[in-house]
């Protein structure tokens, strides 16, 4: 019998399938893990468990499912949108958004079972959001307690003008007959009325002196007129003026600029889009259940201007269909360093064609992939695109090749199938700082994160739970971290209850200011021994950290409990435990054997740590001894978070795996950098 010790330096492999298990070879197996359950992967290695989620408030009507969404405004200033049957609510910082003391509200139209296939764009204080059942609104936020819904106005924005006439002046004879139309131009410079009524006189302008005046009515909001004339068929442009007349003295139109046309593509029920983006100054729209491969992009420069020419503009509003070979329900648009629609069962550029510019005699499409996306929305990260597949639960990646010259697609989720095989991916967000993690809600109620930095090949998985059913995801920026916010249903004094909760920050500096519960609250005061407010959590046993030390659990009970000692920073919330499992023993022997095929006992191991306590490790989850916590701290005070290398012997467990277990159930960090193993190997 030998003794071996193995050392387990990095995790950025993250949790793979008991399928991958036999996997030695793969490079994910030598960093990976077996569990990582409310356990986060750092990018450059350790895992830490989770900080936990405090309480912001009950969703409006508990009964029914809501949906979070992301706001900002102002690279200091930014909301969640609690988005319910009929409603808008509005978070900030882990507090609700209150006017004459309630919660300030907006009323929208959409039903529950719409909630997660809105899709949203925001673009300044102006959020986008479309839905095949709905006409496409805007939320426009004009105040902190002033926000609007209001339908977007494709139609034209300003009026024609009336009353034009034309007379003719110094000419001797009619030979010909002359044809004009005026339109107005908006305060903004950026919309143009049609065409108004046509006015007719006759005359010869080729004479020396003839002219012929136009004139016309003004226009309520207008800031200039532009005037046209007939000439072939098309009435091509004169001249421009912020007055009300204007005189041809034999000008020649130009051709090429005719007065704009319009039609409202949305106009209709089964004409609502379904996607909707920005790309090069323009808003985009796509997937009407009527035209469900076509597209539209609004004017250059512009947000609802629907308008063309004849000819055509490099300007004008664009609107095209994707040909492909089989249906392509427009689910996404993406703006990358080219446009991407991504569909039911393909994944499409758009770009150009002998032009750096998009306009509408340079569409360009080409297929760059046949797999197809869900209908949750997805996310950007750096120029990768992360998204769900349309069918199989996975989720996958997208990226410019340039061996390839076009983008590809992978899958992400290949080595933890067991996380999304026969499951859905229901909503998703981005978090940048201070670790760059995509967080994806599934429909098994757990909170999956991928650590994920493409450039160093890190695309680590991790799972979340908690005391009740993860159900939403959003992530904003909040002072220096971007903030996750959930929404989570619980099962609370024998009924079922919808929170809002925010995750707390990991970044603390004092040890009592440590947050490892969920749907917690903290109290930071005088000492007290009586914590009321925890209605929200009546009947259920809660974990307390007081003063930085673990105190025992009490259970809810009218809205409050009580502790053996007073204290003045006390966190109180759901317990949840953090575990993680190191993957079977696969060290190679001295005389070039594997150790798989051998029965093994893990000794002891050894664990680097930073800032932990509260650490059991063993060969099992139902085999774990816990470190010694209190070394040289004086008495009354809490065992000091640890930043060493701790050694634990283990109960002796021959088994056939060599594996090592961790486990955090107190409300105390625990970080682990690597993990050294001294394991005895059978025959």
């Amino acid at each position: 019998m030998a003794n071996i010790r193995t050392l387990k330096t990095s995790f950025t492999g993250g949790e793979i399938s008991p399928e991958m298990f036999g996997r030695i070879d793969d490079v994910k197996f030598q960093n990976g893990l077996a569990i990582c359950r409310n356990f986060v992967v750092k990018p450059h290695g350790p895992v830490e468990n989770r900080a936990g989620f405090s309480f912001v408030r009950a969703a409006k009507d508990s009964s029914k499912r809501v949906r979070l969404i992301p706001f900002t405004f102002s690279t200091d200033q930014t909301m969640v949108l609690e988005m319910g049957a009929g409603y808008f609510r509005f978070h900030t910082n882990g507090s609700t958004l209150m006017s004459g003391g309630m919660p300030y509200e907006v009323d929208t139209p959409y039903n529950e079972a719409d909630l997660f296939d809105i899709h949203y764009v925001q673009s300044g204080d102006v959020l986008t959001l479309v839905h095949p059942n709905y006409e496409p609104r805007e939320l426009r936020r004009l105040g902190a307690t002033n926000w609007q819904l209001t339908p977007i106005p494709f139609a034209v924005a300003i009026a024609a003008p009336t009353g034009v006439t034309a007379v003719a002046a110094g000419h001797t004879g009619a030979k010909y007959t002359y044809k004009y139309v005026v339109t107005a131009i908006d305060a903004d410079g950026t919309g143009e009325s049609v065409a108004s009524a046509v006015s007719t006189v006759t005359g010869n302008l080729f004479e020396t002196g003839a002219t012929v005046t136009i004139s016309w009515s003004p226009v309520a909001g207008a800031s200039r007129y532009q005037v046209y004339k007939l000439q072939a068929g098309l009435y091509g442009y004169l001249g421009e003026t912020d007055t009300t007349s204007l005189i041809d003295d034999n000008i020649a139109p130009d051709l090429s600029a005719t007065p704009p046309r319009y039609d409202d593509p949305f106009s209709g029920v089964g004409n609502y889009p379904a996607a909707v983006s920005y790309y090069e100054q323009r808003r985009v729209f796509a997937g009407t259940r009527n035209k469900p491969q076509a597209v539209w992009m609004t004017k250059a420069g512009t947000e609802t201007n629907m308008a063309y020419s004849i000819p055509v503009r490099d300007d004008d509003r664009i609107a095209f269909r994707v040909a492909a070979r089989e249906a392509n329900t427009i689910r996404h648009i993406v703006p990358l360093t080219q446009l991407m629609l991504l569909t039911s069962s393909a994944e499409w550029q758009v770009g150009t064609s002998n032009s750096d510019v998009l306009s509408p005699s340079t569409i360009n499409v080409k297929p760059q992939s046949y797999v197809g996306a869900s209908n949750v929305q997805p996310v950007i990260i750096n120029n990768t695109l992360i998204y769900g597949a349309a069918r199989g639960g996975h989720v996958r990646e997208l990226a410019y090749n340039w061996q390839a010259g076009g983008h590809l697609t992978g899958d992400l989720s290949l080595r933890t199938h067991h996380l999304f095989d026969n499951l859905d991916v229901l909503d998703m967000a981005y978090s940048k700082a201070p670790l760059p993690v995509v967080w994806f809600v599934s429909s098994s109620g757990k909170l999956l994160g991928l650590t994920y930095v493409p450039e160093q090949q890190v695309g680590a998985w991790h799972q979340h739970d908690t005391d009740g059913v993860f159900e939403s995801c959003a992530v904003v920026a909040e002072g220096r971290e971007d903030v996750l916010y959930v929404v989570v249903r619980r099962h609370i004094n024998g009924q079922d209850v919808r929170y809002i909760e925010r995750q707390e920050t990991r970044q603390f500096v004092d040890q009592a200011d440590a947050f490892f519960v969920d749907s917690g609250l903290r109290y930071e005061g005088v000492p007290a021994d009586t914590f009321t407010g925890l209605g929200h959590l009546e009947g259920k046993t809660v974990s307390i950290l007081a003063d930085g030390a673990v105190h025992p659990q009490r259970v809810v009970t009218g809205g409050q409990i009580t502790l053996d000692v007073e204290a003045s920073t006390v966190q109180i919330g759901l317990p949840y435990q953090a575990d993680m499992q190191t993957l079977p023993l696969a060290a190679q022997l001295r005389d070039g054997s594997f150790a798989q095929g051998r029965f093994k006992n893990v000794n002891k191991v050894w664990l680097r740590v930073h800032r932990s306590s509260g650490i059991w490790t063993g060969p099992s989850m139902d085999e774990l001894v816990e470190s010694k916590r209190r070394t040289t701290e004086p008495y009354g005070t809490p065992p000091a978070l640890k930043t060493e290398e701790i050694q634990i012997v283990l109960t002796p467990t021959w088994a056939d795996s060599g594996q090592v277990c961790l486990r955090q159930s107190d409300p105390l960090p625990l970080t682990v950098v690597n993990i050294t193993s001294e394991v005895a190997l059978g025959g």
